[in-house]
């Protein structure tokens, strides 16, 4: 174990291993994130549907949402290290281009979960431009009665979804005092915290628990539900 923790604070490996834990953070974000959220919807407005339907619709959900944000986190970092190898430096322009890059490949598709985590970031981003004090010092680093709404076209939500991305990235590394401070928080831990550890447990370990006892849960659930299928037959 003494090795592995030498290994995994040495120096050299640090961006790349940045990139592991940023992901898995961005996992354990989104699933605890989600999930209470898809729970209570679920229960108000999914009540009459059978419990293996709502079921379904929060492991769909929370499943989604953790993706995403993983594959995200790790597109963004990666598109960092990639354009601070190849300029020599960090440059204001990189966090836009890595959070364009994500936003397009990742929250590109048009769904409901997409459009909520877009919807909410590009609220934030038209806020940050509002007046309001400068900090002393800034931080470093069809039923006829039911109205049917018509959606984006996907290319336009593709754009759209990408320059929010790049916008929020690019506010978040340098006008984070002009955003909102729960988003703040949650980017946080998404792409700051995931810069330090000390060893194995809190690189990978900490808070993965009920990560990992969430999607084994489901799976067990899926298993016996399948088991019951099958005996019927």
């Amino acid at each position: 174990m003494d090795e592995i923790n030498r290994l995994i604070t040495n120096p050299r490996y640090q961006e790349i291993l940045a990139i592991v834990k940023g992901a898995r953070n961005a996992l354990v974000y989104g699933a605890k994130i989600r999930f209470p959220h898809a729970l209570v919807m679920s229960l108000i407005f999914h009540g009459g549907r059978p419990l293996k339907d709502r079921a379904r619709f929060v492991y769909n959900a929370t499943k989604q949402h953790a993706l995403n944000l993983c594959r995200f986190n790790a597109i963004y970092k990666t598109s960092l290290l990639f354009l601070r190898q190849i300029g020599g430096k960090e440059h204001k322009i990189d966090t836009f281009l890595a959070g364009l890059l994500g936003g397009y490949f990742v929250f590109g598709e048009q769904n409901s979960v997409n459009e909520q985590i877009v919807l909410y970031c590009v609220s934030r981003v038209i806020s940050s431009f509002l007046p309001r004090a400068q900090p002393a010092k800034l931080p470093t680093a069809s039923k006829p009665d039911i109205i049917v709404t018509q959606t984006t076209q996907p290319k336009i939500f593709s754009i759209y979804a990408a320059i929010t991305w790049g916008a929020v990235m690019w506010l978040f590394r340098w006008r984070r005092h002009t955003l909102q401070g729960g988003l703040v928080n949650s980017m946080q831990y998404l792409y700051l915290d995931s810069e330090v550890w000390s060893n194995l447990k809190n690189l990978l370990w900490r808070r993965f628990n009920f990560t990992f006892q969430f999607f084994l849960a489901l799976f067990s659930t899926k298993l016996i539900q399948a088991n019951v299928s099958s005996s019927h037959r």
